[in-house]
This record gives C-alpha cells, structure tokens and sequence, in this order.
C-alpha cells in the first residue's frame, strides 16, 4: 500500500471556497491501494494485523450499509486470507449498490441487523462472532470505524506523514465519523490544527474524540479544546444536505475530485463555511484530508438523482435542431 500518500495543490478549489492559491492542499488517503482506498486503510492496518497476529482466522465488523470500513475491512480479509463477516444496520434491497456490491465482490458474508441503535448492533456483533466461535472460528471483532486506540495509531503516524510533507500546516480539515481519524490527527499535530467536521455517524463526537485521545496519550487529556463543526449534520447522517451537494460539485468542477456525501462532502463543506467565518484564514496552509468514500456516492440514491439532473440540465444533442 502507497505510502506516502500525496499532498497535492489545490489552487482552483482554494480559489472557490475563498482562500489564497497557494493556501489549500488535499492529502489524498483516498489513494491507498487496498479495496478502493480510505482512510480505514491505515487503522486496519494496525486492528487487523493484531487481528491475524493472534491467531485470529476471521473478521467481525459492523456499520451503515454503505460503510466505507465494512467494505475495507472486507478487502483487508481478502488480502490476508481471512474470513469477513459485516453486521450492518438494515436490510437488504432490490437495488443494493456502491460498497455493499464491492463486499460481496470481496467475499465478505452480510448480516442486515435491521434498523437498529449503536448498542444494538453491538449486540448483534457480539452475538454473530459467539456462533462463530461456537462453529470452530476464532472470530476478532474489529470496532465500528475502526475507531479504537489501537486503530487510532494509524492516523497518529499519519499526522507525523503529514508533517513532514507541510511542517507549515495550520490546519488539517477531516470528517468526523467514528472518531478515530480525527483523534489520531490530535494526537501528533496537537488539537489546535485539527479540525473535524462531524458526520452524524456517533452521537457525542467531542466525547468520542476526547476519549481516543487519551487512551492514545496513556490517560491524559488533550492540552487545548478539540476544534469541531457540528453545523453539517442537517436532519441526519445519511441525509444529503444542499451545502454538502454544492461541495461535492465545487470540488468536482475545479480540481476534477470526487467526494462522498457522506464523509469527504461534509468536511467539504465545513471547510467553506469555516472560511466564511474566519476560522480557517487566507494566508495559512490548509489541508483537506480526503478520506475516500466514493463507493458510497453510488449508493447514494438522492446523490445520484441530482447528479443526474445536472447532467440532463447541461446535454446538447448533436446535430442540433
């Protein structure tokens, strides 16, 4: 897997969302190699691994449907020659697209957990990989997101990536899903130059945040407050807000880069309004960290309808009439 990831200019998308040129940079984690690339790549990296590294010979993971690291943790196994079991949130549907056609591609086995809270699909974890057990498998259950202390070690060396590619960062901008990405950034480049964009995907992301950090600093608490929008959620997390499509097409129509609407259209537009009110400053080196996601814009059916509709809104038919 592509290590480093490149750190790539971004002076039109800079231009667009209000800063200098020479300002916005996008560390591009969407290139790593492994099963259409993202960010779950670097903390299954370190979960998995401890994973097979202890006998391990199966992966038990959950999330949403269309979860980038339910679809990760499926080529992880792939690649290690591990079993994969998904417990996601839901049921199955007629017109199942985006990740979920790429973990059967992968061979992992779906289990739909129905419309279910965080602690009961956890439940549903638990008691999918003691039937494993049960059966002969020695099944390690591998957290939502990835996002534990272990997990978080992957965006901890990250940020020592980063760093060294920009010693003059001021921020690094990234959506905030699970947490663990988020918390290891905080980790190695300080609270201050993060700054995550909440998703929608835990209930209390300070907390969550908070709490990897400091089983990441051996119990001590981050030294300055934690720097989160939680204005991009609008009515939920699957929910496709008009701000995140207009970051989506920004992105798309200046730089050529494809965003989730999920995950990397939020922090998107997070970044924009954190400009346009002086949190984010011309001037600064500021990084948006694309943490992949571009199966789920396929899965995305409301994304999908309206990037269809500026598709229709822009067709000339040849010869013209």
């Amino acid at each position: 897997m592509s290590r480093p990831t490149p750190l790539e200019p971004a002076p039109r998308l800079a231009r667009a969302v209000g800063l200098e040129p020479g300002d916005l940079w996008v560390k591009r984690d969407d290139l790593i190699g492994l099963g259409g690339g993202g960010n779950k790549v670097r903390k299954l990296e370190w979960t998995a691994g401890a994973a097979r590294a202890g006998g391990a010979t199966t992966l038990v993971t959950s999330g949403a449907a269309q979860s980038n690291h339910a679809r990760l943790t499926a080529a992880a196994g792939a690649w290690l020659g591990m079993d994969v079991v998904l417990v996601l949130a839901g049921a199955p549907s007629e017109g199942m697209t985006g990740n979920i056609v790429l973990d059967g591609l992968f061979g992992a086995r779906v289990v739909w957990a129905g419309e279910v809270g965080e602690a009961e699909l956890e439940a549903v974890v638990a008691a999918v990989a003691e039937d494993l057990r049960g059966r002969g498998a020695r099944p390690a259950v591998i957290p939502f997101g990835g996002s534990s202390v272990l997990g978080a070690q992957g965006y901890a060396e990250a940020g020592r990536e980063l760093l060294e590619q920009a010693p003059d960062l001021s921020t690094v901008v990234v959506a905030l899903g699970s947490g663990g990405t988020m918390a290891g950034l905080v980790h190695s480049l300080g609270a201050e130059r993060v700054l995550g964009v909440h998703c929608g995907a835990v209930a209390d992301p300070e907390q969550t945040v908070s709490h990897l950090v400091g089983g990441l600093a051996a119990g001590r608490p981050a030294a300055t407050p934690l720097r989160l929008r939680l204005d991009q959620v609008g009515p939920g997390y699957s929910a496709l807000t008009g701000p995140v499509m207009d970051a989506l097409t920004t992105a798309a129509r200046t730089e050529g880069m494809v965003l989730d609407p999920v995950y990397t259209g939020r922090a998107l537009a997070g970044l924009i309004a954190a400009v346009r009110d002086g949190q984010v400053r011309p001037g600064r080196r500021t990084v948006f960290l694309h943490t992949g996601g571009l199966p789920g814009l396929f899965g995305h059916a409301e994304a999908l309808t309206r990037a269809r509709s500026a598709v229709a809104d822009t067709a000339v038919r040849w010869p013209r009439i």
